[in-house]
């Protein structure tokens, strides 16, 4: 990659955006912020933050989260420079799109394999475990400092994009970087502690429903879950509070492929799919979406019961 671009890029802009993807995790709001600290610190520039959907509870504590803005807040203004960070394909701006495209410049820093290279400038790569690690490559080799909110949002980044180190896309030189961004300030027991045991009620009630009443298929390969809308308003559950459901169920000792359909309406469902073994992204893509090898996602315009069959029909497939 030339990293050079990158900072050529930040030194030239006028107003600057930085977008997330809808449903924004650790690894998107992480980096997003880690950006904007960066531009701010070393560039002495601001920057404006764009999220699409709620930003989850446990994420609160990020530095300069309260600085996060929806894309209707800043629809007026004018942007020369735009960059879409951990978003695999630019439709998952959503309403943040236009804002995007508009720009005379924009950049694209991403570790999705299935990102096209849509930005101008694009700073892509499948091998890292985290748009955060990409992120964190290009100030290491610009020799741009660290300070300790950027490595608090870069530390966030990466681990939850690893689930804690547990995944497959965990390194020597992830843990190398992770040990790096400690020395830079960044407290792993208190992270941990945000990222993964301060959930609200509704999020671990409507996670132990989901859970109970899972559905099994392939010789019990293959665990599902299917959420109404009605199970969210029983629990008066946030969208966000599904987060994990997916990666739970590959927990299981039987499991090869887990997925979880969530009904959006009455004609579309959203899907998150995980893997021990097999590449879920194939499945993913016949829907019109994306990700890593062990872990994608999509969006199906079918109701819930028509996409959980075609998801399974599919995934037997490919097993």
């Amino acid at each position: 990659m030339n990293y050079q671009l990158f900072k050529d890029t930040i030194e030239k802009a006028g107003k600057i955006v930085i977008f997330s993807h809808v449903n924004p995790d650790g690894d998107t709001l992480g980096s997003m912020l880690a950006l904007h600290n960066v531009i701010l610190e070393a560039f002495s520039k601001d920057s404006a933050m764009v999220v699409a959907g709620k930003v989850p509870d446990i994420y609160h504590f990020l530095p300069g989260i309260e600085k996060v803005k929806t894309a209707a807040q800043i629809k007026e203004e004018n942007f020369d420079t735009a960059i879409a960070i951990d978003i695999a394909a630019k439709d998952r701006m959503t309403d943040g799109l236009a804002i995007f495209e508009n720009a005379k410049t924009t950049m694209n820093i991403d570790h999705h394999k299935t990102n096209n290279g849509y930005g101008m400038v694009n700073f892509v790569n499948a091998d890292a475990c985290s748009a955060g690690e990409v992120l964190f490559d290009i100030l290491n080799e610009l020799n741009i400092k660290i300070s300790q909110k950027t490595a608090i949002c870069l530390y966030t980044s990466i681990l939850t994009d690893t689930g804690g180190f547990r995944f497959e896309n965990t390194k020597a030189s992830t843990l190398i970087k992770a040990a790096k961004l400690v020395d830079f300030g960044a407290n792993p027991a208190e992270i941990s502690r945000f990222c993964y045991e301060s959930k609200p009620k509704p999020m671990v009630m409507l996670q132990a429903y989901c859970l109970a009443n899972a559905g099994f298929a392939h010789d019990e390969k293959i665990a599902y879950v299917c959420i109404t809308n009605d199970d969210m308003k029983r629990f008066n559950a946030e969208n966000d509070h599904t987060e994990g459901i997916v990666e739970a169920l590959r927990q299981i000792n039987t499991t090869e492929v887990s997925f979880v359909a969530k009904e959006i309406d009455e004609q579309t469902t959203k899907v998150s799919l995980r893997s021990k073994n097999i590449d879920v992204s194939k499945v993913a893509s016949i829907f019109n979406g994306g990700g890593h090898t062990f872990a994608a996602g999509c969006t199906i315009r079918k109701p819930l019961k028509v996409a959980k069959n075609k998801l399974l029909e599919e995934i037997e497939k490919l097993m």
